[in-house]
């Protein structure tokens, strides 16, 4: 099953660097590519139905601010400390999303991406499932505010289960992993469901719960322990393997703890690139994200994210399924 490779190539919302983001055409594309699973960021609707966009907020990444009969519908929220302003999908049903478009989310890094907006609805986790099914890849859905969903009466970790179960997949050879920011919804998630999860980490900053005073405390070797009781791995941003140039710990004490890392997110356009991988001064052109992938699998990672599956293929040196 592709689900076990190592190391494991993770379509981050699918082949987003040439398809917008959470498409069933950039989900299509990755597979197409040689990606081993397919990531779905998960939030509900109003009807409680789970959707894949990477926010709730959906201005950036459909066609709703077109649509006058949902103009009413742009308000102003406060989602895990961050004020924004548009559209939620907690304010539409299934039906009324399913209306919408979508669009590509970064048209000024990515403009030929923009050749595709207006062509898709927005997919239910059902369909991401099913298309996984359908090409025998995994997924890796990450379960978006778990805590701000369930305080606005939308707790999402039992609509993440039962769509898992109905699929077939509640085991740890499940071609599943459920990846989350926060921590106290894995340490519940792990009580319901027997699939792998990935505790994700940032460089900076703490999970929205409270759970942990920071990431970085996560990240020492009593922490990584800590994380291991309920975890099968870590997501860490990928600066922090790293210091400067030089590898720091991060890898080898994840796995002295007995996890598997899967760092994000590995992007081919200068402007998500460390310098000594850029390539001229354009922000939108490819640097070396190939080789950036192979200096972190050199360190020892599982996996990786990227946003440009057949690249990570070419740096693992494995050929297109």
């Amino acid at each position: 099953m592709s689900a076990t490779s190592s190391p494991l190539i993770i379509a981050h919302r699918g082949a987003s660097g040439e398809r917008p983001e959470h498409s069933i055409a950039s989900y299509t594309l990755a597979i197409k590519q040689g990606a081993d699973v397919i990531e779905p960021d998960l939030v509900p609707t109003k009807d409680d139905v789970l959707v894949a966009r990477h926010e709730n907020e959906i201005s950036e990444t459909t066609d709703v601010a077109q649509h006058p009969e949902f103009a009413s519908r742009r308000t102003t929220k406060t989602v895990d400390g961050q004020t924004l302003t548009g559209w939620f999908t907690e304010d539409f049903t299934l039906a009324e999303l399913k209306t919408l478009r979508v669009k590509e989310r970064l048209p000024q890094l990515r403009p030929g991406n923009t050749a595709y907006d207006g062509q898709e609805t927005i997919p239910t986790f059902a369909e991401v499932i099913a298309l996984a099914k359908a090409n025998h890849v995994g997924i890796y859905p990450e379960t978006k505010h778990p805590t701000y969903f369930a305080a606005i009466g939308h707790p999402t970790d039992a609509l993440v289960v039962k769509a898992l179960r109905e699929a077939g997949w509640d085991s740890r050879e499940a071609p599943v992993f459920l990846q989350s920011f926060e921590v106290d919804n894995l340490k519940r998630l792990a009580g319901m469901t027997k699939v792998r999860l990935i505790q994700l980490m940032d460089g900076s900053g703490a999970p929205a719960d409270g759970a942990q005073p920071s990431y970085a405390a996560m990240t020492t070797p009593e922490g990584l322990r800590a994380v291991a009781r309920y975890a099968y791995g870590i997501g860490p941003n990928k600066a922090m393997l790293w210091n400067g140039t030089a590898p720091s710990t991060l890898v080898a004490d994840a796995h002295a703890a007995g996890l598997k890392v899967h760092p994000w997110t590995y992007r081919a356009e200068n402007y998500f690139l460390p310098e000594r991988f850029r390539r001229g001064t354009d922000p939108r052109a490819h640097g070396d994200v190939v080789a950036e992938i192979r200096s972190a699998l050199a360190q020892g990672i599982d996996g990786f994210f990227t946003d440009f599956p057949a690249m990570g293929v070419a740096a693992t040196g494995r050929g297109v399924k």
